[in-house]
């Protein structure tokens, strides 16, 4: 449900009062949706999460509300924190929460999550979809944030990831370069290990672009989809077997070269990272 007002009376009204006058929302929901960031209003000339049920609105504000009760009920699992550079830090993001939040809400967002546990502000750096799990870097101000987004689009971040498939797949370095939405992609394969009795491979993979889906899609053209992926794959009723497990750059911040490895206690899929098991990474 969206619900939209323009706030056109004389005096000023909180949201929470304008909001349950013109829905059929109960207060305590509206309040609820709010600080799940389900509304929206124009602050200074920007799009933005009005949280606060309190605040008073003066007549001719716009504010939305998207409510979504299956969307607000969500829980996902906590996420946690790797490492703190100051100006970015790294975590784990668990299966099934989002990167960024949406329309509908950002509660479920690993930058929400992080903007309230640290106290301070969270920006995206990269994108990770929201069934894979695994490492993802959180910047704490927009310059740190732009700087780490160019290591990302100008390739030059080392991107491993492993993926538990169906099937018995035996390779090493193999390419697929299957175009994605009309745009190249690449993707580096290589196995390590084949397990005989259950029938599936333990793949590692390094991407050299980022596009939507990529390794999900070239894993699928192979008739190898991940265990668990419901969109290219079977359904199952188990996460999307894929976790990020290893970055590698050089800082834009410091100029110093910086590996970052998924704990193995937080990679479900089954292998070590390549920095603990000494394996180094495919050149992205």
């Amino acid at each position: 449900m969206r619900t939209t007002i323009d706030l056109t009376t004389d005096r000023p009204q909180t949201a929470v009062e304008a909001l349950s006058e013109a829905s059929d929302l109960s207060r305590q929901r509206i309040k609820d949706a709010m600080s799940k960031g389900a509304c929206w209003w124009t602050h200074k000339g920007k799009q933005v999460r009005l949280r606060r049920a309190t605040r008073e609105l003066k007549p001719g504000t716009r504010i939305q509300l998207y409510y979504d009760d299956q969307v607000l009920a969500r829980k996902p699992e906590t996420p946690e924190p790797l490492a703190d550079h100051g100006r970015y830090s790294a975590w784990f993001k668990p299966h099934g929460m989002l990167s960024q939040g949406s329309q509908w809400g950002d509660h479920c967002s690993l930058l929400r999550w992080v903007e309230i546990a640290n106290g301070r502000p969270a920006y995206l750096v990269h994108r990770l979809d929201a069934d894979a799990a695994g490492l993802m870097l959180i910047a704490h101000d927009p310059k740190a944030a732009g700087a780490l987004s160019q290591r990302f689009t100008g390739r030059e971040m080392t991107k491993v990831y492993q993926a538990r498939v169906h099937g018995l797949l035996d390779v090493t370095d193999r390419q697929v370069d299957l175009p994605i939405d009309g745009k190249p992609a690449l993707s580096r394969v290589s196995t390590l290990a084949l397990d005989r009795e259950a029938q599936c491979t333990l793949l590692q993979v390094s991407i050299e672009t980022g596009r939507k889906h990529q390794i999900r899609k070239h894993l699928a053209s192979l008739n190898h989809p991940i265990v668990g992926d419901r969109l290219y794959g079977r359904a199952a009723n188990q996460p999307l077997r894929l976790v990020a497990v290893h970055l590698a750059f050089h800082c834009p911040l410091t100029g110093k070269a910086m590996s970052l490895a998924l704990p193995d206690t937080l990679n479900d899929v089954g292998g070590p990272s390549p920095e603990t098991s000494g394996r180094p990474p495919q050149p992205d």
